[in-house]
């Protein structure tokens, strides 16, 4: 059952980042008549991956998490989700995101690259740094799964992952500390469209050397592929019952809308920097690319280049081009390298960049140009 009552919205809709009000520290948290907490449980209207990563780092920002914690139970449209450290060309496939209209989006916590899509459900923990407990916000989820289905062999990892039968993963988890507060989020594969995952993530560039964070990757699998009649609804009660039971709450859910800039004072802008391209690729740590490029005229004559470049903050700070002379002059081997250093490592960008050079020549030069420059394009994913 679904929860409106003006108390818990309230408590939502007074928090602004100058007061805190929300869950404050300046008041006793409300406390049930058999002596337990009233807690928070919250469930966003929105199915926007920025919105509802913009709603997570708003409660953390925004509620005094020091008294009791809040789970917010969270679905996205088809996205990918990076970690924080992570490098995006090496972990999802950019090309086939773009054709298929999937956006990606860096979170602010570390961990790896995940596939979102309405067959997921995302939870995140919040509570204060004191009461930081992964393994115990993952005990939510596993005895909520054999509460409702007994059958289910399922258990938490050293890694924090939940496993379906010791083998496949059902959920994977993330988590970051502020100087007070915490949150820890994990994801629940209910029936997420697991073709559309190996899809996408896969890298789009070859070559690429980074000290970024990798993911992991896992055998997966859905609770529906094993138990065919859990529905969300039922799934949803169960993991809110649970969350209940194991801190000692009596909180109903509460839908939210994080594009309610009423409720949520800065939401918007929050969710603007996450959609940015300085956010999602220019925070990407220094990498280099060096690979080898085949190159095919018209004529059908072959040749191959090699292409070093290194890139900070999604930016090239240096392109080396070595490519035969007798296919291409180096004069403008060398011109296409000074055209890219500077531009962002970004296959649009760098497709515009190389126009007004193309347009400065012709004829087979200009051919086996637009061929070498394609081949680059290509290899930025």
């Amino acid at each position: 059952m679904l929860s409106h009552s003006r108390r818990t919205l309230s408590l939502v809709r007074s928090c602004s980042g100058v007061c805190r009000t929300c869950l404050s520290s300046s008041s006793s948290p409300s406390v049930a008549s058999d002596g337990s907490l009233a807690g928070l449980v919250l469930r966003s209207r929105s199915t926007d991956v920025y919105q509802n990563l913009a709603l997570e780092d708003w409660i953390d920002a925004n509620v005094d998490l020091q008294r009791s914690g809040v789970l917010l139970l969270w679905r996205n449209r088809p996205s990918v989700v990076i970690g924080r450290h992570q490098n995006p060309w090496t972990e999802c496939n950019l090309p086939a995101m773009r054709r298929a209209g999937i956006p990606l989006a860096r979170r602010r916590s570390g961990g790896g690259t995940v596939f979102h899509d309405l067959g997921n459900l995302n939870l995140t923990f919040f509570t204060s740094k004191k009461a930081y407990d992964r393994q115990r916000n993952l005990r939510v989820v596993t005895e909520a799964l054999r509460r409702v289905r007994p059958e289910l062999d399922v258990h938490a990892t050293d890694r924090f992952d939940i496993l379906l039968n010791g083998h496949f993963k059902i959920s994977g988890s993330a988590s970051r500390l502020s100087r007070k507060s915490s949150y820890h989020h994990c994801t629940l594969l209910h029936s997420a469209n697991r073709s559309a995952l190996a899809a996408v993530l896969r890298p789009s560039c070859p070559g690429i050397h980074s000290n970024a964070t990798p993911s992991v990757p896992s055998p997966v699998a859905n609770l529906q592929d094993h138990a065919p009649t859990l529905h969300w609804e039922e799934l949803l009660d169960a993991l809110v019952h649970q969350y209940n039971t194991e801190f000692g709450l009596h909180a109903a859910s509460t839908l939210v809308d994080p594009a309610d800039e009423s409720a949520f004072p800065g939401i918007s802008r929050a969710a603007a920097e996450l959609r940015s391209w300085g956010w999602t690729f220019g925070k990407t740590p220094k990498f280099s690319v060096q690979t080898v490029l085949e190159l095919t005229d018209t004529d059908g004559a072959r040749s191959s280049a090699r292409l070093h470049v290194e890139v900070k903050n999604g930016v090239m700070e240096s392109c080396e081009l070595d490519v035969p002379a007798d296919w291409l002059p180096r004069r403008l081997s060398g011109e296409l390298s000074s055209v890219l250093v500077g531009e962002r490592f970004c296959a649009q960008r760098a497709a515009a960049a190389v126009c007004e050079l193309l347009r400065s020549e012709s004829g087979e030069l200009q051919s086996r140009l637009h061929v070498l420059c394609d081949a680059v394009v290509s290899a930025m994913g």
